[in-house]
């Protein structure tokens, strides 16, 4: 067991390392939301979270495929086109951190409608903490530094924003949610 910690921790498997330590992340999340939400009869919204989890495990891995395609159609890479490689990169990092935000918030608005402002507030919580559990699964496959300055700052405001204005995340990511 030694020489396997050893060997997932060494340098050249930190994609691989990053990945199983957000999916772990994922999980937990999901069991400790699960166990706050079960007394309060709202575990209804940690199976919509897990449903939307699934779905974004998927997302993140069909966009870095397709990333890396147009980036090696166009021959983007860290040497040559370095502004078009990384700005391109950040730019699915961060549609994939806004189109999470969208989902909490409207799953959460889902799940408030008439309730008691603690409950609401501890709803509001566990969409915000989704957030942060979206940001390690995004930031696993787009490791830079960029990415996670940028996109962690960019996901907390847009839930926030999503949470007082849900049309606007209707408009942003609607259409995207009837499909499933």
């Amino acid at each position: 067991m030694d020489a396997l910690i050893q060997w997932l921790v060494h340098d050249d498997q930190k994609d691989l390392f990053e990945f199983l330590v957000a999916l772990a992340l994922n999980l937990v999340f999901l069991a400790l939301s699960a166990l706050l939400l079960w007394p309060l009869d709202k575990l209804a919204l940690a199976w919509s979270m897990a449903k939307g989890y699934a779905l974004l495990w998927i997302v993140i891995f069909v966009t870095t495929v397709l990333l890396h395609t147009f980036q090696q159609f166009f021959r983007m890479n860290i040497y040559d086109r370095a502004n078009a490689y990384i700005g391109s990169a950040l730019a699915v990092c961060c549609l994939l951190q806004f189109g999470w935000a969208a989902f909490a918030a409207l799953t959460v608005q889902r799940f408030v409608g008439g309730e008691a402002f603690w409950l609401g507030a501890i709803l509001y919580l566990v969409g915000g903490l989704s957030c942060l559990s979206a940001f390690f699964a995004v930031t696993s496959f787009y490791q830079g530094a960029v990415y996670k300055l940028i996109s962690l700052p960019l996901t907390l405001a847009c839930f926030l924003v999503f949470s007082l204005w849900p049309n606007v995340a209707r408009l942003s990511f609607g259409w995207f949610f009837q499909f499933f």
